[in-house]
């Protein structure tokens, strides 16, 4: 048994139980038995490739996200441009408050590196970081750097119809944090919306300090009105 197959094995059971599907049943639809269905999630057996996106497809989801990313130095490596923020991390994190169900609502983005950019995968609104795969909301897309700006653009990996874009300014200073907006059509309603969203390069306290921060405040709502736009700085 190995750590990259154990790993493969516990993404492979988050997404299978976020599908709603039994050991048996994704056994019938792979055409093996259930026995080496739980041993592939257990890690007591490594996945041949040919059965790896199988699954994939059996599940709904990307090849890649069932992949183990490499680790930093890999990562940092690369001939992209990577900014500060994003320097040597295949893995960030984002937090908002949503005021339609008053909770915070935790994010992890997992990097994919590629020759010429970084494929991301966003996991919205889980409850454990150990499976946070098992979220509300998935999306995929590519991050793209620029001077003096990071944009992600994604697209709901459930519905394909939900469209959104999270700017980060100022991503090539050294910080463990920075402020960005979550911005696009959401579906709950349907409707355009743009969010304060806090990125980190780790997991966040969280607490009513965190909280505060991340509602809106009087001095975001003078600064609406004095620019007539809505801005995270």
């Amino acid at each position: 048994m190995t750590q990259i197959s154990k790993e493969i094995g516990l993404k492979m059971r988050t997404f299978r139980k976020k599908k709603g599907l039994t050991i048996n049943e994704l056994a019938i639809i792979l055409c093996k038995s259930k026995a080496t269905v739980s041993k592939y999630e257990r890690g007591e057996i490594t996945i041949d490739i040919d059965t790896l996106y199988e699954i994939a497809v059996a599940l709904s989801v990307d090849i890649e996200q069932l992949l183990v990313s490499q680790r930093k130095e890999i990562i940092s490596e690369q001939k992209i441009y990577n900014p500060a923020f994003f320097t040597g991390v295949n893995q960030f994190y984002s937090y908002l408050y949503d005021g339609r169900a008053n909770k915070l609502i935790r994010c992890v983005f997992d990097l994919i590196p590629t020759d010429t950019t970084n494929k991301v995968y966003m996991y919205m609104n889980f409850e454990n970081y150990d499976q946070y795969q098992d979220c509300e909301n998935t999306y995929f897309g590519t991050i793209e750097h620029y001077d003096a700006l990071t944009n992600i653009f994604m697209r709901n990996q459930d519905t394909y119809m939900e469209q959104v874009t999270v700017s980060i300014l100022a991503s090539f200073l050294d910080s463990s944090t920075k402020w960005g907006l979550f911005f696009g059509i959401s579906s709950r309603p349907m409707m355009p919306i743009a969010v304060k969203m806090l990125f980190s390069r780790t997991i966040l306290k969280e607490n009513d300090a965190l909280i505060n921060n991340l509602k809106i405040s009087k001095e975001d709502i003078r600064l609406l009105k004095h620019y007539n736009m809505f801005s995270a700085t």
